[in-house]
C-alpha cells in the first residue's frame, strides 16, 4: 500500500506572523483534502527567511538602523511551544496529517531556525534546530546542539528533517542515517540548480525518501522599506522553490517546479526502502565499523545548568 506525501512550495508573509499562519493553515488543509498523509513546508516559512538583508553589520561595527531590524525580524519570530503552535497542531489534526514546518523560534534573546513536527492528532512531537548557520546567516541565528535530533514513526518509517546546508554536513547525515531515518524532510532556502542533485544523492546515499522545499517569494512581498541588498525590483524572485520529492534509489518523482507556489505530492511505497538497502547500507552492511566510527553528543548545551 502506498503513503501519499506532499511538499507545500509556497511564501511567508514576510514579518506578519498572523498571515503567515492563515497561509499555512489554508495549505495544511489543502494537503489534507489531497489525502497526504505528511506534508513539509520551507525552511524559516514563519515567519520569512531574510534573504538579501544584512542588518548593517561588519566587523567590529553595528548600527542603530540595524538593532531596529533585527527587532522586527525577531518580533516575527514565534516561542516553541506557543500560541502559533497550537494553531498549526490544530490545522495538522484537522487535516489528519504528519505536518513539518519551518519556524524562526525565538528563546529567551537569540533566534533559532527550527523544524517543527506534528502529528495527524495535532500533537507537537518535536523540533530540530538547525545546528549551523550559513554565511551571514550567523548574524541573526544562534546554534542549535545535539538535543535536537528527532526521528519520528509514520507509515512510512522514521521521519526527520536536516534544514538546507546542514545537508553538506557529511556526519549529520550519517547521524540520521543512523536513526533509521526513512523520510528525510529538508526545507531549504537554497533555489539553486545544484540543490536537486544533492538531493538525489542524499536520497540513494541514505536509502530513504528525501522532500524538500523552497519558498517562492518576491522582492515585492516584503515592506517597502525593508533593505534587500539583492534587488528593488517589485517582480524579481528572492527565492524562486525547486521543490522535489526523491525515491531512494535517487529517483526524481515529483519536481522540481520553480517560480509558483504548489503543492506537490507523490504516493511512496513503503516496501521500495528495503528493496533499496539490498545492496547498500551505509550504516548496516556498507558500514566499517572497524575503521570509521561516529561520536554524537545529543546532551542540551544550556549555558547555566542549575544543581538541586
Amino acid at each position: 500500500m502506498t503513503i501519499k506525501v506532499g511538499v507545500a512550495q509556497v511564501g511567508a508573509v514576510p514579518f506578519d506572523v498572523e498571515a503567515t499562519l492563515v497561509k499555512a493553515e489554508t495549505w495544511i488543509a489543502r494537503a489534507g483534502e489531497e489525502g497526504c498523509e505528511i506534508v513539509v513546508f520551507p525552511e524559516a516559512f514563519i515567519s520569512v527567511y531574510p534573504k538579501g538583508a544584512d542588518f548593517d553589520i561588519a566587523v567590529g561595527v553595528r548600527t542603530t538602523r540595524g538593532r531596529t531590524e533585527f527587532q522586527r525580524y525577531f518580533d516575527a519570530a514565534i516561542a516553541v511551544p506557543g500560541p502559533e503552535t497550537e494553531r498549526l497542531g490544530a490545522a495538522a489534526a484537522a487535516a489528519g496529517t504528519f505536518v513539518v514546518v519551518g519556524v524562526m523560534e525565538k528563546d529567551l534573546g537569540t533566534l533559532y531556525c527550527t523544524a517543527l513536527f506534528f502529528g495527524p492528532d495535532g500533537a507537537l512531537l518535536g523540533k530540530h534546530r538547525k545546528l549551523m548557520p550559513t554565511a551571514g546567516e550567523r548574524y541573526v541565528w544562534g546554534y542549535g546542539d545535539g538535543s535536537t535530533l528527532p526521528v519520528f514513526d509514520t507509515p512510512l518509517g522514521k521521519m526527520g528533517a536536516v534544514i538546507c546546508w546542514e545537508n553538506y554536513m557529511p556526519m549529520l547525515r550519517m547521524t540520521m542515517y543512523a536513526k533509521g531515518i526513512a523520510v528525510y524532510c529538508a526545507p531549504t532556502a537554497d533555489d539553486r540548480e545544484t540543490w536537486l542533485p544533492s538531493m538525489r544523492h542524499i536520497a540513494q546515499e541514505g536509502r530513504c525518501f528525501v522532500l524538500t522545499t523552497c519558498q517562492v517569494i518576491r522582492r515585492g512581498d516584503f515592506p517597502e522599506d525593508y533593505r534587500c541588498s539583492i534587488t528593488d525590483d517589485p517582480e524579481a524572485l528572492l527565492m524562486r522553490g525547486g521543490a522535489a520529492i526523491i525515491g531512494p534509489l535517487g529517483e526524481v518523482l515529483s519536481g522540481p517546479v520553480f517560480d509558483t507556489e504548489t503543492l506537490l505530492t507523490a504516493e511512496l511505497d513503503p516496501d521500495a526502502l528495503p528493496r533499496a538497502k539490498f545492496d547498500f547500507d551505509v550504516t548496516g552492511h556498507y558500514a566499517r565499523p572497524d575503521v570509521f566510527s561516529l561520536s554524537v553528543n545529543e546532551k542540551p548545551q544550556n549555558a547555566v545548568r542549575s544543581e538541586h
